[in-house]
């Protein structure tokens, strides 16, 4: 069968708990590149297993990141570019619907991409769901410049969303997303996207109508109301009971608490940056 046109980018720093699952589904793409920020452990012994392109990224501390980085210092050869996290997984679902979605000629520019969480060994069947606009043509545009000046050790886009000219389709078959490196790694990563979010809020504080203008309805609300007391239990009431996250049992419970004591840390670092209390 004739390999998709998409050279698919595996961003990795200390990732081989994951990436030999990620890297073993890829065999109908034509290119598979894995972007490393120096790590230590066996990551790259598993990246050349897989015939996986290796590049090296060390982050200077300012625009731009991973992602927008190999964009413009390594543009994939094939029309098409899909950011994949080591810790998913392509589901033979998935990749049926992008072959059949990219036969012939298209429109589309991008494709928002589903995606099927797993947490505490069970698959979230219910809860505000994931979704990333992931997919995308070379040259079609990048990721938004947010210029952080290190307000964390995130070297790569987490937040910034993909700024493109022209339509976006989407893929619905999910894709599969598990991490195996345990709740302690859960909870550090959120704490460094805490950190990130709280000094956002400040920054877009300090902006005029452009800033808040340039970003999507849903980012809107949430910086309007980040630092206010309702948003993390608002948050928990939506996801846990008005989006069913009861139905899936305890994981249910402990990922939509867990995520209400995210919104509520990003809360706690505004005000104490604030001087509130």
């Amino acid at each position: 069968m004739t390999l998709l046109p998409i050279t698919i980018v595996v961003p990795t720093r200390n990732e081989e708990r994951n990436l030999d699952a990620c890297l073993s589904r890829l065999g109908s793409f034509a290119e598979t590149w894995v972007v490393d920020s120096r790590s230590t452990d066996g990551t790259r012994a598993i990246a050349d297993r897989h015939g996986a392109r290796w590049i090296d990224f060390d982050w200077s501390g300012d625009f731009p990141k991973k992602r927008n980085w190999v964009l413009a210092n390594h543009p994939p050869a094939t029309p098409w570019v899909l950011f994949l996290d080591a810790d998913e997984r392509l589901t033979d679902a998935f990749v049926a619907e992008l072959r059949q979605a990219l036969a012939g000629e298209r429109p589309e520019v991008g494709f928002w991409l589903n995606y099927t969480n797993h947490f505490m060994g069970r698959v979230l069947r219910h809860g505000v769901p994931q979704r990333k606009l992931a997919l995308f043509r070379v040259g079609a545009g990048h990721y938004e410049r947010i210029d952080d000046k290190r307000w964390s050790n995130l070297d790569m886009e987490v937040h910034e969303h993909p700024m493109l000219d022209g339509a976006i389709g989407e893929i619905k078959s999910p894709i599969d997303h598990l991490d195996f490196r345990g709740i302690d790694h859960y909870i550090a990563r959120h704490n460094a996207y805490a950190s990130w979010e709280a000094k956002r809020h400040a920054d877009l504080m300090t902006r005029g109508d452009a800033a808040w203008a340039a970003l999507t309805p849903r980012q809107r609300t949430k910086y309007r109301n980040l630092s206010r007391w309702w948003f993390a239990p608002a948050y928990f009431a939506g996801t846990y009971f008005l989006k069913l996250g009861f139905l899936d049992g305890g994981a249910g419970f402990h990922h939509a608490f867990l995520k209400m004591l995210y919104f509520y840390e990003i809360r706690l670092k505004i005000l104490g940056a604030r001087g509130d209390a």
